[in-house]
């Protein structure tokens, strides 16, 4: 008696494909799979984070300094228009955009592709990163303790106020905002494109087989 042979038409065990493709590299299409988009949007975000110091440092450089001076009982503006004050979170919101559309352009550089990930990890790091910008302003900028400040330098003498940030919030989505805004329309402009359908013949050719 022999052994049974193996059917023609199912293939052999030792001839499947080798290695096994990997669910977590690219796709046929060049764009990664989601583990590695998760991985880039972490890096984004991380990156953005640090760059939030630098972020921070410009401001502290840039920023209008609002002038006060004390009579010795009490604190007030040498300025009573307050356009240091605007102009400081103004400052601070150009800047913003400004690190949000470079960073947006930086990562699609680099990747060169879109995604959701990598939109989240923009805004997310851009929010982390306007958080640190503010902190590292605040820290190294001008004395907060406005009253000692004024003891310490004399009445009808004039000193910096604190960097303060009036409208925080905003402030604090100038960055995502311009980021996710310049990379949607990098990707739709220079991304990838999906591959065009191939139709069949229109109109139907008359006798055709139907499939």
């Amino acid at each position: 008696m022999t052994a049974p042979l193996t059917p023609p038409h199912q293939p052999h065990p030792h001839h499947a494909a080798w290695p096994a493709p990997d669910p977590a590299g690219p796709e046929p299409d060049g764009v990664p799979g989601t583990a590695t988009e998760l991985r880039q949007a972490a890096v984004v975000s991380v990156v953005s984070l640090v760059a939030g110091a630098l972020l921070g440092l410009l401001w502290l450089w840039l920023a209008p300094r609002v002038q006060l001076v004390s009579d010795g009982k009490a604190v007030f503006l040498k300025d009573g228009e307050g356009e240091s004050a605007i102009g400081t979170d103004g400052t601070f919101v150009l800047l913003a955009l400004g690190f949000g559309a470079v960073a947006a352009a930086l990562v699609f550089l680099i990747h060169r592709h879109g995604g959701i990930a990598l939109v989240l990890g923009l805004a997310l790091g851009g929010v982390l990163g306007s958080l640190l910008a503010w902190g590292v302003g605040v820290w190294f900028g001008p004395e907060r303790d406005v009253v000692a400040h004024a003891k310490r330098v004399g009445p009808n003498v004039f000193f910096e106020a604190p960097l303060e940030l009036n409208l925080a919030a905003a402030a604090m989505l100038a960055w995502p905002i311009a980021a996710m805004i310049v990379h949607l329309a990098l990707t739709a402009l220079f991304g990838p494109r999906d591959p065009e359908p191939e139709d069949g013949p229109w109109p139907p050719v008359p006798g055709a087989t139907q499939g």
